[in-house]
């Protein structure tokens, strides 16, 4: 009842009420009577109430309004921390300098509020969403602090009063459960459809949405509030009170029900399984994992019957398994915020309350005792991405505090519940690995094909787990609990082995599977990074522990993998997995464990047997990688090539290959050598190849596959031997190596630099102490090349390139080789050395790859040099070189190269404890060892060892069987006493290296049974090669003997000789200078002639030998004198010699071609563009003019019924119109104070001007007076190609059926010139008939003046006489392309007049003036330009003026009767019917040119030409006269009319300025007020005295821009030259050009008046133009004389078209703009572009404000720009330019410290503007030239 009442009070009053009872000491009515309200106001059922919420601000306030509490309670704010939570998209920063943390974030306030000045930091667009971290020391340092989160706030901040907050204490543990219950009651649990689900969960938050955006305002006023709302969230004895509702409310008791049966299925697993006994699920797999380390008691061994074992066993709190249970507020909503699957603003809310301390602590307890249901969520939810990114959001809020995950580390078992719920994640998807033994395999792995990998829905649980492993004490934790670890290597164990692949054989496979993304990111996320994570806290001797305790269980593992897949020692055929994380584990704990902490390598190794198996597998993935780059898993598809690529990729690189090899660099260090390299030859599956024979057969290669293969073991040894990153490079050493390595591919830009250098173990973010820094580095090994910009048009970007000393010194091609993803790019490394080498002059030719010498290894893995001195690998280094040396099949220079690198290698890295040299009885003793082929093993004696004769297996077939029985027939075989066979018995029993394969085995046994020398006379298994043969019958193999009697030195000077084709290449003196040193760059020979070198100065024994093999000089081969290898290699030189000169020849001629054709194209010179320029040849005159066709190649006169046309493109433009008075752009607006004002430009001038005439004036006259080119004309360009039309049209015909996809439309009319590939859009057909009449023009003009207006006029009267006729084909032409010329420009262009069309005039106009703009405003420059060459001006003026004959001009009125003869008698019949003619003085003089020199008949004498200049030039000059009279003060005009009268009666006074101006005046003081309206404001102007010679300078300043546009036409009519002068002559020079400078010649600068010819008395004229003006101000309308005085006082002066200026950082625009409101829908733009010509802001692709389907962009251009539009892309920082119909990319201005762009702003770094990039965009702009320079371009169909 008390609350039905309450209801109907004023709220304000009730709350004030309510607050007075509940301040008394006892309080109980005022709380009862709070508690009715409660109850009738937050009815649950009525759900989210804006009336509900009213009452609750109300009732807050206490009776004060909702604004004014709100500013009482921010005024306590305490709060130290910023706090503020953002969403997805948010531009935050990250500052790497301030970071402790890497995930810290600042939001754009604070950072700027900050001192960042020269740090590492970028901005960012945030993923997931975020905090800003501003005042957390835990997060950041306190250096970096803004000035507000600096001061401590919380200490000066008053405590806050009681009764301020006493209500909300009250009101919002109700409304809170209101929210609640409203959230139990609207939840059910999915059914099969979960994407409806999701939609119905979606509504019903909907309708709390007013609510919780409450509770988010609450949550921002400050520390006082939020205290308060902690208080109520964590109270456990309010929950207990509210959470069941009261009795009798049935609503809440059936919510609350809802919720139990909610929170049954809340644990990992669920009750029923539970009940089940066995345990399935979760259980069973952990068992599984487990039962891999308790092996049942009973000795039952039996795959089947694994033990199950129960979870606590591994977990220690089985309470992650169990279902939850709340106590307080927070846990309940955020259990519920987990069932909605993480709506953005609850998720806002719970993080917006972190700034409070105790908040925090208890949220995150309560989020990690609910983490496993969370991600058991997410695995269910449909919507995972988004999911992910809030729970991330949440997470990295928490775990980034080292603080708060130690305290949940302990507290709560954060890591047990990690490493156990990503086990549970992983269980969901495992299946049975067929690795090795398919059959019997009991290991289990994740099948990556499954949408848990597919879509990483495992990523943030991972990224959790890597956040809390980078906290050192969590870390420590972790390493310390062993069973965490066991449970964690298990987990490791599932990707091991997965994503295998199998060859196929036979057919191509049908689908080819991505599944390898998913397994490759799997590995990198879940396996490599955590352990990144825990190296980094294993650096120190202090943590030696950790280190054996990891590889510990890492050997272990990996025994019980082995076992598991069937392993015993030879891998499976044709199978393979890139996953071997365990393996990697391992070896990156042994890495760091030498490297950091001082441990002896041994101690951490297994057992020989267990090396063996260790190595098999990571050796297989390198011969596969050979395979695969062989063509030999070419059926498998494309994906295969993926998966050895992402294998070597940055990225991957340090977290698989590089472990990898250091891992067999650690076998080969420890295993016996033999039957290391015994076993490399075999997996690589060469060992057939490696025989003396010249035949051999290889049971499991095709030959072609035979030498790549053989090409990758040599370069597998070769990096196994010479790789030291993990040997004893310091990190230094390593990023150095890194980066010339990436440089040497491939000049690289900064930010591709940093991301192909591997992060570890260099991270590249911060600086890590003690170490180089990335920059510093950088700048040592290269040089950096600014950004140019290309003549393409393509944008160069900042480059680093490398020093020249890296090249000589560190260019190492075999990081190259490993580091390359590419194939190519090696080439591209050493075509670019072989560059560097010629250009330096060191070495000319073909050069070899470098050799590198190499950092010393660090001495643990000392035993890797034995593989370098092991008789094996003499054996097949002998047997290769041979081979080269026979030129045997499937040998290369690379395998020359890679043998010579062995040697090398083995030269410069002795075995320590060699004695050979000294103890020659040595080898007697080694006798019983099968290779007997050489007496140690030791490279430096074996070098000179000779081998006399070797048994080979051959074919039947084989060149050696043949020669064997020639021998045969010839004489007897020798005895076998003979010594010399004894010898051989004794070398060869079985002693090629032919049984490579039976050694290795022989090795294994001798390893496994650890016997007695007997072992080895055992029976050898028989070769493994035998299991490869295919069925069939090969021809038999027959043992042969071979006579070498060669030693590896021999060899070589052999090879040398060969290499050099001279008989004695080497000779005995070249011995005596010897000195590797000096052969450090160059070929194969000098690769030789070092190897010798050394040879020589490290053994007395090698040098006397060498002696003796050069002093016999031998000949290359003296077994066969004329082998067919040498009549081979013979032809095959002149064969290479003759190719060489044919395609010099070839080359040569292509050279001329395209000479011939840049100079008929680019012409600097060429006539054909226009006739015009041939005026001085020697042509006789009435030779036609002759067209070249590009497309039939015919070349012809132009006829009128097979015309000929220029290619041309018609573009409408307003560049013109955007011109200012002023030099200097106008500034882009940065902040709200700054604007553009357009009423200057040009155009908008114009435009007044225009509507002032349209109201007093007729309208046809109107049009001719003014010109509408500055806005909208059409400018037309050529590239001075021609072509028949006909032809053309066929053209066009084919490219419309062309279905390739064109960057232009042909519909439109658009097309390619079939020549240049100019972009083009209709053909401007060329008048037929003569060049000039050169002679007739150029004879100078006798007539008088008169005689020459009079003659003009007659020329007008001649309208009719047209050369064309007016129905063939070429006026139909002409015609045609007038229309394009019309549809080229705007409607709203062609439409000023009331009668449309007869502004054709102007289009021309436009042509001219913009060549001046492009000449920089003056035609100072001189010289013919390169556009007059390609202009086509002549042919446009034929077709316009054809086109003008149309509209004739009314004879009355014809303006040039007007300018020529005196009419004082039409001066009183002005008709009263219509409005006025527009008065002389009024008219735009160069538009009365242009529409003159139309309407007189075609070609027009030069001297006609120059009569109407003079006539319009004296217009001119009055008109200047005027526009000067109307700027000086009433005392100056009195001065100068007086001035003027009395300079009036002496001679020549028409040619004095003074008298002109003097008559002037006086004639315009006749009409009414023509001065007078605004004398005060004038004076104010002319406050500068006006001196003769300023007013002679404005003079000429005003007649300037006609001179500049008459002397452009001249030139392009008559070809007359462009003459070059200094600025301050132009105007002389011009009017000399021109024919003005009559007699009077002034000394010095030539006076602009002495330049008039009139030819009727000058005084009268003028009286005549001023009358019509005079006549006019009878109109005594104020407005009306105003507007008169600005038409008299025009100002034809206008500068060169600029955009705008823009501020020099990119920060200035971003901010500004990026979150401004569009000014037409009020929303933020989601693409916000700039128009960079006037400065509007518009939106890019938005469809809020597009008209008629047009975005807002595209209209902009059309309205601004004439459908030109340039724009700058505020997110992307990029320039988009709009061309019509088309778009294209331009590039970005704005570039970083390292000349590089940041499109799309990834990397966020500052960006700083190119001031020669925006000069290139202004000109392209001004010279219309973008469709010609930028390439790619694309339709935008009205919207981007």
């Amino acid at each position: 009842m008390m609350a039905a009442s309450l209801l109907r009070r004023d709220k304000k009053s009730t709350a004030a009420h309510l607050k007075a009872d509940l301040r008394r000491s006892d309080n109980s009515s005022g709380l009862r009577q709070l508690q009715e309200l409660l109850d009738s106001v937050l009815h649950p059922e009525r759900g989210s109430d804006p009336e509900a919420l009213d009452w609750c601000k109300w009732l807050l306030a206490g009776g004060d309004g909702f604004d004014e509490f709100c500013r009482a309670v921010r005024s306590y704010d305490n709060a130290t921390l910023c706090g503020l939570v953002w969403t997805a998209n948010f531009v935050a920063y990250r500052c790497r300098t301030c970071g402790i943390s890497p995930c810290m974030s600042l939001c754009a306030e604070c950072f700027n509020n900050g001192d960042h000045t020269g740090h590492d930091f970028n901005m960012f667009r945030s993923q997931a969403g975020g905090a800003c971290d501003c005042g957390d020391g835990n997060v950041m340092r306190a250096s970096g602090f803004c000035s507000r989160h600096r001061l401590k706030t919380g200490e000066n901040v008053p405590s806050v009063p009681r009764d301020l907050l006493l209500m909300s204490e009250m009101v919002l543990p109700r409304f809170i459960i209101t929210i609640i219950q409203y959230l139990r009651d609207g939840y059910t649990e999915p059914g099969e459809d979960t994407r409806s689900h999701l939609k119905y969960l979606q509504k019903v938050l909907q309708q709390l949405d007013l609510h919780i955006s409450f509770l988010e305002e609450l949550t921002k006023m400050g520390g006082a509030m939020r205290t308060v709302l902690t208080k109520i969230l964590t109270n456990q004895q309010t929950f207990k009170e509210l959470s069941m509702g009261q009795e009798e409310n049935v609503y809440a008791k059936r919510n609350y029900e809802k919720y139990l049966s909610a929170l049954k299925s809340s644990g990992l697993v669920s009750v029923e399984e539970k009940g089940a006994g066995a345990g399935a699920g979760a259980l069973s797999l952990l068992g599984n994992t487990c039962s891999l380390y308790c092996e049942d008691q009973d000795g039952l061994q039996g795959v089947g019957q694994r033990k199950r074992v129960k979870l606590s066993s591994t977990t220690k709190d089985p309470s992650i398994m169990d279902t939850l249970k709340h106590k307080c507020f927070l846990e309940e909503l955020l259990f519920w915020t987990i069932k909605y699957e993480f709506p953005q603003k609850m998720v806002t809310f719970l993080l917006n309350m972190l700034p409070d301390q105790d908040y925090k602590i208890t949220f995150t307890k309560t989020f990690v005792q609910h983490y496993a249901f969370i991600m058991k969520t997410l695995m269910k939810s449909h919507e995972s991405d988004t999911m992910s990114n809030r729970i991330v959001h949440i997470s990295v809020q928490l775990f980034s505090n080292e603080e708060l995950a130690r305290h949940v580390t302990e507290e709560c078992q954060l890591l047990d519940i990690m490493v156990t719920v990503l086990l549970y994640m992983m269980e969901s998807c495992l299946i049975k690995s067929e690795l090795q033994d398919e059959e019997n395999n009991r290991h289990v792995v994740v099948n990556c094909g499954e949408a848990l990998l597919k879509n990483n829905t495992y990523w943030p649980l991972v990224s959790d787990f890597i956040n809390i492993l980078s906290h050192q004490s969590v870390a420590k934790r972790f390493l310390e609990d062993h069973s965490l670890l066991l449970l964690w290597m298990s987990f490791v164990s599932f990707f091991q082995g997965m994503n295998l692949n199998k060859r196929e054989l036979n057919e191509h496979v049908e689908f080819e599977s991505q599944t390898y993304y998913a397994a490759f990111a799997a590995e990198l996320e879940a396996c490599a990074q955590p352990m990144w994570g825990l190296l980094t806290h294993c650096k120190v001797k202090e943590t030696q522990e950790y280190t054996k305790t990891v590889v510990r269980y890492c050997l272990e593992t990996l025994q019980m993998w082995f076992d598991a897949i069937g392993f015993v020692d030879e891998p499976a055929l044709n199978q393979l997995t890139f996953h071997l994380p365990l393996h990697r584990y391992y070896a990156m704990f042994l890495s760091k464990g030498v490297k950091c902490q001082g441990l002896d390598l041994d101690s951490l190794l297994p057992d020989q047997e267990m090396l063996m198996k260790i190595m098999v597998h990571p050796l297989q993935i390198q011969a596969s990688l050979s395979e695969i780059h062989s063509n030999m898993w070419v059926r498998n598809g494309l994906q295969i090539k993926g998966q050895a690529m992402t294998y070597v990729q940055s990225h991957f690189c340090n977290s698989m290959i590089d472990p990898d090899i250091y891992l067999l660099q650690v076998c080969a260090s420890r295993l016996d050598p033999d039957y290391f390299i015994s076993s490399v030859f075999e997996r690589f599956k060469v060992v057939d190849l490696l025989t003396m024979a010249s035949q051999h057969q290889n049971a499991v290669l095709d030959s072609e596959q035979e030498r790549p293969m053989l090409e990758g073991a040599l370069t597998f040894l070769v990096i196994l031997c010479s790789l030291r990153i993990h040997l004893g490079m310091s990190d230094d050493e390593i990023l150095r190596a890194e980066m010339v390595s990436q440089l040497c591919m491939n000049d690289r830009t900064h930010s591709s630099l940093l991301d192909l250098i591997p992060e570890n173990p260099n991270p590249k973010s911060g600086v890590v102490p003690g170490s180089c820094s990335f920059e510093e580095m950088l700048s040592a090994v290269a040089d950096f090349k600014a950004p140019v910009f290309e003549p393409g048009g393509s944008m160069q970007q900042g480059m680093y390139t490398p020093k020249a000393e890296v090249w000589e010194n560190e260019f190492d091609p075999i990081m190259v080789i490993l580091r390359t993803v590419y194939r190519r790019d090696v080439q591209s490394a050493m075509d670019r050395y072989a560059a560097f080498l010629k250009q330096s002059g060191v070495h000319t030719g073909n050069p070899w790859p470098p050799y590198k010498e190499r950092t010393p290894l660090h001495p643990c893995y000392r035993g890797l040099v034995r593989l370098l001195h092991c008789k094996t690998l003499h054996i097949v280094i002998f047997t290769l070189l041979y081979k080269i040396w026979m030129d045997h099949q499937n040998m290369s220079e690379h395998v020359l190269c890679m043998v010579l690198y062995l040697i090398e290698l083995g030269l410069d890295n002795p075995v320590q404890d060699d004695k050979v040299e000294e103890v020659m009885g040595f080898f007697f003793y080694l006798e019983h060892c099968h290779d007997s082929w050489f007496p140690g093993t030791s490279l430096l004696s074996n070098l000179h060892h000779v081998i006399n004769f070797v048994r080979v297996r051959v074919p039947e077939t084989a060149p050696e069987v043949e020669r064997k029985r020639e021998r045969e027939r010839e004489r007897e075989a020798p005895a076998s006493t003979s010594s010399e066979s004894s010898t051989l018995g004794q070398n060869l029993r079985e002693a090629q290296v032919f049984s490579l394969v039976a050694e290795r085995r022989r090795k294994f046994q001798e390893i496994i049974n650890r016997s007695n020398h007997e072992a080895s006379q055992a029976v050898r298994p028989k070769s493994s090669s035998s299991r490869w043969l295919p069925p069939g019958s090969p021809p038999q193999l027959v043992t042969e003997i071979l006579e070498i009697r060669e030693s590896m030195l021999s060899l070589l000077v052999k090879l040398h000789q060969k290499l050099s084709a001279k008989q004695d290449s080497l000779s005995l003196s070249w011995l005596a200078e010897v000195d590797p040193a000096h052969h450090a760059h160059g070929d194969g020979l000098t690769a030789i002639e070092r190897i010798l070198a050394k040879a020589a100065t490290r053994s007395r024994h090698s040098k006397r030998c060498l002696q003796e093999i050069c002093g016999k000089v031998c000949s290359p081969i003296p077994l066969k004198k004329n082998s067919p290898g040498d009549k081979k290699s013979m032809d095959k030189d002149e064969r290479r010699q003759r190719a060489r000169e044919r395609q010099q020849k070839l080359l040569a001629e292509f050279a001329s071609r395209q000479k011939s054709f840049m100079e008929t194209a680019m012409d600097v010179e060429s006539p054909e563009t226009d006739a015009v320029m041939d005026m001085g040849s020697a042509e006789p005159l009435d030779s036609e003019v002759l067209y070249d066709c590009v497309i039939c190649g015919q070349s012809g006169p132009s006829t009128e019924d097979r015309p000929t046309g220029l290619v041309v493109l018609l573009q409408a433009s307003s560049v013109l119109g955007h011109r200012c008075r002023s030099d200097t752009p106008k500034r882009l607006p940065t902040t709200d104070e700054e604007h553009i004002y357009p009423e200057d430009t040009c155009g908008a001038t114009h435009d007044v001007r225009l509507s002032l005439m349209q109201r007093y004036f007729k309208d046809s006259s109107c049009l001719q007076s003014v010109s509408v080119g500055w806005d909208g004309g059409v400018y037309v360009q050529t590239c001075g190609h021609t072509l028949h039309i006909d032809c053309h049209k066929s053209y066009m015909e084919s490219l419309r059926n062309d279905q390739v996809l064109q960057g232009f439309s042909v519909d439109k009319g658009e097309f390619t010139c079939p020549l240049c590939r100019q972009f083009a859009n209709s053909v401007l057909p060329c008048r037929p008939g003569r060049g000039m009449e050169t002679g007739t023009w150029h004879t100078p003009s006798n007539k008088s003046m008169s005689t020459l207006v009079k003659e003009v006029e007659d020329l007008q009267e001649q309208l009719g006489i047209f050369p064309v006729r007016m129905e063939s084909n070429l006026s139909k032409e002409m015609e045609s392309v007038i229309k394009d010329i019309k549809s080229t420009t705007q409607k709203k262009y062609m439409d000023y007049g009331k009668n449309p069309g007869s502004p054709d005039n102007d289009f021309l106009f436009m042509y001219s003036v913009l060549e001046l703009v492009h000449r920089g405003g003056n035609l100072c420059s001189g010289g013919a330009s390169a556009a007059a060459k390609r202009s086509c001006l002549n042919q446009l003026f034929h077709v316009l003026a054809m086109h003008m004959r149309l509209y004739s001009i009314d004879s009355a009125y014809n303006p040039w009767t007007r300018l020529t003869q005196s009419t004082h008698s039409r001066d009183n019949e002005c008709c009263d019917d219509e409005r006025p003619e527009v008065p002389m003085l009024f008219r735009d003089v160069p538009s009365l040119l242009i529409i003159f020199i139309l309407t007189m008949p075609q070609p027009l004498g030069k001297e006609h030409f120059t009569c109407v200049v003079k006539v319009l030039y004296s217009l001119r000059y009055t008109q200047a006269l005027a526009a000067l009279s109307i700027r000086f003060s009433r005392e100056e005009r009195l001065a100068w009319s007086n001035t003027g009268a009395a300079k009036k009666n002496t001679p020549n006074s028409d040619k004095s300025w003074e008298s002109l101006l003097g008559h002037m005046i006086s004639e315009l003081t006749k009409a009414k007020d023509v001065y007078d309206t605004n004398s005060e404001e004038t004076l104010v102007l002319s406050s500068s005295v006006w001196s003769p010679q300023s007013i002679e300078f404005s003079l000429q300043q005003f007649c300037l821009p006609f001179l500049r546009l008459s002397c452009l036409l001249q030139h392009h009519l008559y070809g007359d030259g462009l003459p070059g002068c200094l600025v301050e002559e132009e105007f002389s020079l011009l009017a000399g050009c021109l024919g003005l400078s009559g007699s009077v010649q002034c000394s010095g600068a030539s006076s602009s008046a002495a330049c008039l010819e009139w030819n009727l008395n000058a005084f009268d004229l003028i009286s005549q133009w001023c009358s019509e003006v005079i006549a006019l101000s009878d109109t005594p309308t104020h407005d009306f004389l105003a507007s008169l005085q600005s038409l008299l006082g025009q100002d034809p002066q206008w500068a060169a078209p600029r955009l705008l200026h823009l501020p020099d950082n990119y920060n200035t625009i971003f901010q500004y703009y990026h979150r401004k409101s569009c000014t037409s829908c009020g929303k933020t733009p989601k693409d916000p572009a700039l128009c960079l010509v006037c400065g509007a802001f518009v939106c890019l692709k938005g469809h809020c404000c597009k008209q008629q389907g047009v975005c807002e962009c595209v209209l902009h251009s059309q309205h601004c720009g004439a459908a030109t539009g340039i724009f700058l892309l505020i997110n992307a920082s990029v320039i988009i330019i709009i061309r019509g119909h088309r778009f294209c990319l331009w590039g970005s201005v704005y570039l970083d410290a390292h000349g590089e762009e940041d499109r799309d702003l990834r990397r966020g770094k500052p960006l700083y503007l190119c001031e020669e990039r925006y000069r290139v965009l202004e000109q392209q702009w001004v010279s219309h030239t973008f469709d010609h320079i930028n390439k790619r371009w694309g339709p935008h169909y009205n919207g981007l």
